[in-house]
This record gives structure tokens, C-alpha cells and sequence, in this order.
């Protein structure tokens, strides 16, 4: 589903950091450094190259991960609205599949699937970031519009969506995420049911909830974070 608002920030097609422009060899792949498998991979469909993985198939999950790399981290910069530690959460992600690729019952949903793996692992961290600034023991990390705006938007969008992602701050995580799946990445709404591992209807109520959140705010004044959260009874 397109919106307006994922007309606002970056494509996939952003540089993907050197670090995960190929597998660490702690990603413990099957093919790590094998060129002439690679050769034969990268013409195969994402079911295809699952069912390769499973029998062991050199350079199956690399291609995987050269496929899919820059989209698991463009999903968790969107969530996040910054670039900390997006590195490690792509990398633990493609761990986390790798590991468990005998779970995923389409191969031809491993994007979504490696996408609901991300999410949970943006979620673990933004709660445990939220809990620690709590507790005064971490600072609140400021959104990066400039990782995750279109560098050819209006700068009157770019306001637009720095005064949302505000707002995203201070929402509930699971709201926040829904959302953002929905508006900012244009999922749709199976999908963003299960990335965010709820029932349809659970996904569709938090869409609302935040979509109704943003629309009584952004004609206000911006507020703090922890204010926002009181405003909408959201918990740390």
C-alpha cells in the first residue's frame, strides 16, 4: 500500500554500510566465500533459494542475504527513526533466520518473515532504551531525519514528517510499529498483523489508535517525548 508518508523517506536503494554489504563469517552461512555457487543462485526465487538452504546448498543464503539486506535495514531505521545499532539488528536478524529457516513455512514469504524477526528485535531494544531513560541510567536518542527523509522531499515535508515521527516517539511501541509498517513502509495489513505477531483486527486498532494519536497532535505545538507519553497514557 502506498501513502503519502512513504512517498516521504529513503528507498531501499540506500547505500548499505560495508559492514553488511556481505555476510560476516559469523553468520555461520553454508556458502560463505564460495563464488562458483553464488553464480548460480541470484536468478532464483526467494522459495527456491529457501528450499536450496534446506539441503544445504552453497550460496543459497547468501543470496538471501545480498537480496534482503538493505530492506531489513530500512525497515528497523523507519522503526527506529534513527541508525543506532541498525547494523547489529540486520545482522542478529539474519542470524536469528538462519538458524531457524525450518520455522518459515513459505519460502516465498521470507521477506515478510525476516522482516517480523527485525521488528521483534527493534521492539526488545527500543523497550529496553525506553525503561533505561526512565531510570535517568540513558539518554533519549534524538530522530535522524536525515536517515530516514528522501533526500529530494519539499523541506515542508520534511517538517511534516519530523512532527510525526514526534509523535510516533511518544505513542506505545506496538502502536508505533504498526504504523509505521502501515504509512511509512506500506505493508499491507496482513503483513503488518504478522510482523507485529497480533491478530488482524489487534493490528487494525493500533493502526487507528496511533493514526487518531498523530491526527490530535500535529495541529499542536510539539511536545517531549515523556510528555506525549503521559498524553497517551503510553507506558515506558
Amino acid at each position: 500500500m502506498k501513502s503519502r508518508f512513504s512517498g516521504l523517506v529513503r528507498p531501499y536503494c540506500v547505500p548499505v554500510p560495508a559492514r553488511i554489504q556481505k555476510p560476516s563469517p559469523h553468520l555461520r552461512l553454508v556458502s560463505a566465500g564460495d563464488a562458483e555457487a553464488a553464480r548460480r543462485t541470484p536468478g532464483l526465487t526467494d522459495a527456491e533459494l529457501v528450499l536450496l538452504c534446506r539441503v544445504r546448498e552453497r550460496g543459497a543464503f547468501e543470496e538471501l542475504y545480498r537480496r534482503h539486506a538493505a530492506s531489513a535495514l530500512a525497515l528497523a531505521v523507519r522503526i527506529q527513526g534513527n541508525t543506532v545499532d541498525v547494523e547489529d539488528i540486520v545482522h542478529d536478524a539474519f542470524v536469528r533466520a538462519h538458524d531457524h529457516l525450518d520455522k518459515l513455512r513459505s519460502g516465498d514469504s521470507f521477506r515478510a518473515w525476516l522482516g517480523s524477526i527485525v521488528v521483534r528485535l527493534v521492539r526488545t531494544r527500543l523497550r529496553r532504551k525506553r525503561l533505561l531513560t526512565s531510570l535517568g541510567l540513558s539518554r533519549s536518542e534524538p530522530i535522524d531525519l536525515d536517515a530516514v527523509a528522501a533526500p529530494s522531499i519539499a523541506p515542508e515535508e520534511r517538517l511534516e514528517l519530523a512532527e510525526v515521527y514526534a509523535i510516533l516517539e511518544g505513542l506505545p511501541l506496538d502502536r508505533r510499529i504498526a504504523w509505521t509498517l502501515r504509512y511509512i513502509e506500506g505493508r499491507q495489513l496482513e503483513e503488518v498483523a504478522e510482523m507485529s505477531g497480533c491478530s488482524l483486527a489487534t493490528a487494525k486498532r493500533w493502526i487507528a489508535q496511533a493514526q487518531q494519536a498523530i491526527a490530535d497532535n500535529r495541529s499542536l505545538p510539539l511536545r517531549s517525548p515523556e510528555r506525549a507519553r503521559a498524553a497517551q497514557g503510553a507506558e515506558p
